[in-house]
């Protein structure tokens, strides 16, 4: 049967099912099949926090969302295109998402009266689309809806490998995988070659997903119900290797790179904790670039661990979340007062407490600048895209070893679990960053731990068992330059003013800000600017896309280094009339700036554990240039 093929720029698709529906995989699993294709992407895994939440209803639903274009995108979307929903509870939970004329292709197989009801639906929506209404009523109305019975045609495909009916429904997500790559044009060989790995010893389960992934294929090819296939082209692309890569991956592989560029070996103590724990997982494979993983009992022995390791000369490393991070507070105290070189990274999660554990936030800002006793600066480095998270690393490692100072690293869960395709960057080009151990002192010299270096105000890195380099180290305050205990008042504030001022110097090593503003170079440039941190930088950008499209002027501008910030933030706020800083927290980098730059910066927050959506963000800038022209106009 010929089909009509219809040219597509860009699609979103949103896998949902319930948690042991294997969605997660599923969306990876298209995600790699449009890398291989060469599409640009960003993708958006949405899990329960549960390990099994009760299975059919709405807190049990898990989804993965991927969109991908022929060109360049910053966004997992705002609102999917197609929604393929495995059971009632799946369709109820995502529906809402979906604007009017969206594709929802839905598994039958599950829509029992016993699920309806465990979903919250007091008839089955499906049926109503058959009604003498015309299916113009209910909550499907105006939506693409294709019924399509994906578990019973999954059993009948792989009938002949001898599974129970259980076992053999499980691979309906691959049925599901086989027709969405064949409605999109997505190579499924990387599929096969998938799983015909991690099935390789269990024959009939690697077979069964095998011809349920062809069956979904042929279905799509041979069936009536989805008459036009779509092409979504490759994207164009600087040349090089690529390959996709989640944050959470990046930054592994960034601290595994900060280890080889600085000749150190990596240390990690850490406590297992989501969102974080794939970056101990990750490094742990990597013994043969010099890396050591401690999986210890608890967060304070992680950092703990991960500072002795500093103190021996190792780059010290602990990887944690916003509940770890005010475990370890203490600890990072103590590597304040040692000055010695650690990276903590911290995968942000909705809060406070136990809060959202698979949910995204940027709640804990104010934590990392300001959550210690005493007057105990850190410096803080946070990435903007999963990719980014390999050069977030290096930076970190950067600043720390060359400061001798612990370094925050803001991650978050939507940059850790998402992915996109990341240019692998050449060996050569990647930054050095030397250590600089101190060496023993001239004969007839004393050894001076807390002396310090002109420039960078840093102390010497002295790892024991050198001989002449004999010191004293701990939590008491420390004399300047012989580190012997010290009560002394005068001394106290010395060493209070010196390590703050090494914190503040860290920003003369720091690249000029990019100031994303078309027109100022001629004197044609927006009045508000856009400012933003971390994670948000893709809705950000895209929605200030959006609004120049549409023919407003706006300016941009992102931060990597939050403390301390870029010295020419401050001549950049104030030479725009408004500032607004989107944030998913209650405006914690509004207050910083306010309090820093006496500007009056605007808030735009958000904390429902998602994140921020392009379009209402563009609403927002939008209201905020025609307000600043209205004040012109009056």
């Amino acid at each position: 049967m010929s089909k009509q093929v219809k040219q597509l720029d860009r699609v979103i698709i949103r896998f949902a099912g319930d948690s042991g529906d294997g969605m997660q995989l599923t969306g990876d699993r298209f995600t790699q099949e449009s890398a291989a294709f060469g599409n640009d992407l960003v993708t958006l895994p949405n899990f329960p926090a549960e390990i099994r939440a009760p299975q059919g209803t709405i807190p049990g639903v898990s989804s993965f969302q991927v969109h991908f274009a022929d060109h360049d995108i910053l966004t997992p979307g705002d609102a999917p295109d197609v929604l393929v929903a495995m059971n009632p509870a799946a369709l109820k939970a995502n529906i809402g998402d979906l604007p009017k004329g969206a594709t929802v292709i839905v598994d039958t197989h599950d829509f029992t009266t016993r699920n309806l009801a465990k979903a919250g639906y007091e008839s089955n929506p499906l049926e109503e689309l058959d009604a003498e209404s015309g299916g113009d009523q209910g909550p499907l109305a105006g939506f693409s809806v294709h019924p399509v019975d994906l578990t019973g045609m999954t059993v009948e495909a792989v009938k002949e490998f001898g599974l129970s009916r259980k076992d053999a429904a499980r691979a309906k997500n691959m049925f599901a995988l086989g027709l969405l790559s064949w409605l999109y044009g997505r190579p499924i060989e990387p599929t096969q070659a998938f799983l015909s790995r991690r099935f390789a010893r269990v024959a009939d389960i690697r077979d069964a997903n095998l011809a349920a992934l062809s069956a979904g294929w042929n279905f799509g090819e041979t069936t009536e119900t989805f008459v036009v296939q779509y092409e979504v082209k490759p994207a164009p692309m600087a040349a090089g290797t690529y390959r996709n890569i989640t944050g959470n991956l990046a930054l592994a592989y960034g601290l595994v790179a900060a280890g080889v560029q600085s000749d150190l070996p990596v240390f990690l103590g850490s406590y297992p904790i989501t969102p974080a724990s794939d970056i101990l997982h990750e490094l742990s494979k990597h013994k043969a670039f010099g890396v050591t993983t401690f999986q210890a009992e608890d967060e304070i022995a992680g950092i703990g661990s991960a500072i002795g390791a500093a103190y021996g000369g190792a780059l010290g490393v602990t990887t944690t979340s916003g509940p770890g991070v005010a475990l370890k507070s203490e600890a990072i105290g103590l590597a304040v007062m040692t000055e010695l070189p650690l990276v903590v990274v911290d995968v942000q999660r909705g809060g406070p407490s136990t809060g959202l554990p698979t949910k995204t936030e940027q709640a804990d800002l104010l934590q990392a600048m300001f959550g210690r006793n005493g007057e105990a600066p850190v410096p803080i480095v946070a990435p903007q895209s999963p990719g980014d998270c390999f050069d977030a690393a290096l930076e970190a490692a950067r600043i720390a070893v060359t400061y001798r100072t612990p370094v925050m690293l803001l991650s978050d869960g939507y940059l850790a679990n998402g992915s996109e395709p990341w240019h692998v960057p050449e060996v050569a080009d990647l930054p050095r960053i030397e250590a600089d151990f101190a060496t023993a002192p001239a004969e007839g010299e004393t050894f001076e731990p807390y002396a310090r270096d002109e420039e960078t105000l840093a102390r010497p890195w002295a790892p024991p068992g050198t001989k002449g380099l004999e010191h004293r180290i701990g939590g008491l305050e420390k004399a300047d330059r012989t580190g012997n205990i010290s009560y002394d008042p005068a001394n106290h504030e010395k060493m209070v003013r010196l390590r703050q001022a090494k914190v503040d110097g860290i920003a003369a090593s720091l690249p000029p800000l990019a100031v994303d503003d078309p027109g100022r170079e001629d004197g044609e440039g927006a009045r508000v600017l856009v400012l933003g941190w971390g994670s948000t930088y893709g809705p950000i950008g895209a929605a200030v896309r959006r609004v120049r499209r549409a023919g407003g002027k706006v300016a941009q501008v992102h931060l990597r280094h939050l403390n301390p910030f870029p010295n020419d933030l401050g001549e950049i706020l104030k030479s725009y009339d408004k500032v607004l800083v989107p944030e998913m927290n209650l405006g914690q980098l509004a207050l910083l700036v306010r309090g820093r730059y006496l500007v009056d910066a605007v808030g735009y927050n958000q904390v429902n554990g998602m994140p921020i959506k392009a379009a209402e963000l563009a609403e927002a800038i939008t209201a905020l240039v025609e307000g600043t022209e209205k004040e012109d106009v009056q």
